[in-house]
């Protein structure tokens, strides 16, 4: 079965003490509710990642990397590899977030080199894709999303999916005030799951995690978590806000 997960991007904020202190009242407000279905993951910046780590360990929350490098070590000047992040404790990485493969030229190719070396490292991937708004207005974000999916993923047999969540980011609705619908993200997630089954088969799409990634909040997270394909959401700037990212992980 399938677990509902909220993961907080804190993306490049929060220095190290704000990391720490985030991450604390995260774990107060956690403390005595019952989440046994829900999985509650935060990924803070690299130099706050071991702190945060050890903050959270004996709880339930989860950290996870902002980004990884495909190689095992080199002349790669400002990039982090998996054995580095796993030496300090870190077992999850998000990869082809839409502002990496935008701002950073991040290539379906390199994104499918990055998740096979995360998979050889034993780390679990959250990957991320989804349209921009030239897709959506020109009916070509299926087509898109179908593309990005099969060439970051579809090399991997079906034993690796057990270490695969997916996060579906329609661009035009991150950071823009806008969001899809609720219809709009089952329509997107009930796709997305499709292909997958198609390709493998319907116990991997059904027990694979599909997260909407767009401008979640209080006021709406409701409403598009109840759908039937959301199964959470991969959340931006109400991360950064431990009351907002509670109320979000409460909304399930």
């Amino acid at each position: 079965m399938r677990k509902q997960i909220v993961a907080g991007n804190w993306k490049m904020n929060n220095d190290l003490e704000a990391s720490k202190f985030l991450v604390k009242k995260i774990i107060k407000k956690l403390k005595n509710n019952s989440l046994q279905n829900t999985r509650v993951i935060v990924a803070p910046t690299f130099v706050s990642l071991e702190k945060v780590v050890k903050k959270a360990k004996k709880t339930t929350i989860e950290v996870a990397a902002q980004n990884m490098h495909q190689a095992k070590s080199g002349a790669f000047t400002g990039e982090i590899s998996a054995e580095m992040l796993k030496s300090v404790g870190v077992n999850m990485v998000i990869l082809g977030h839409s502002e990496r493969r935008e701002y950073f030229c991040e290539t379906d190719e390199t994104l499918a080199e990055k998740v096979s070396t995360a998979l050889k490292n034993n780390m679990e991937i959250i990957f991320c894709f989804g349209e921009v708004l030239e897709d959506r207005k020109s009916k070509n974000h299926f087509k898109v999303v179908e593309s990005q999916v099969k060439n970051g993923l579809f090399h991997l047999e079906a034993s690796a999916w057990g270490n695969i969540i997916l996060a579906y980011e329609p661009v035009w609705a991150i950071g823009t005030g806008e969001t899809a619908s609720p219809e709009q993200a089952q329509e997107m997630h009930a796709f997305i799951r499709k292909i997958v089954a198609d390709k493998y088969n319907k116990e991997v799409a059904d027990n694979v995690s599909i997260l909407y990634g767009g401008s979640v909040k209080p006021s709406n997270a409701k409403e598009i978590f109840s759908k039937e394909d959301v199964d959470g959401g991969l959340i931006g700037g109400a991360a950064l806000n431990a009351d907002d990212f509670i109320e979000l992980v409460k909304s399930f």
